[in-house]
């Protein structure tokens, strides 16, 4: 686990990657298997604002359908479109 997050933190952040659309549950859930633990603070943050977005605006986006509005989701992106 990396310093930007406990475990509680984590265990809320994989609590609100639990959506309403399967496909992005599937991509959330391997997702946090692969990177969560390993995110430092900045990327963390990050993923907890994309996680604020409706499910269709976050799979539009993880999936490349729309354009990303806001660059510092960059990282974050790139890692959840590998999950």
């Amino acid at each position: 686990m990396t310093p930007a997050a406990t475990t509680g933190e984590l265990g809320k952040v994989r609590w609100h990657c639990r959506r309403g659309l399967l496909e992005l549950d599937l991509i959330l859930e391997e997702f946090n298997r692969r990177h969560l633990a390993r995110l430092d603070a900045e990327e963390l943050a990050r993923f907890k604002e994309l996680l604020a977005l409706g499910d269709n605006d976050l799979l539009d986006l993880v999936m490349a359908r729309v354009a990303n509005p806001d660059e510092r989701w960059a990282g974050v992106l790139k890692l959840l479109r590998a999950a």
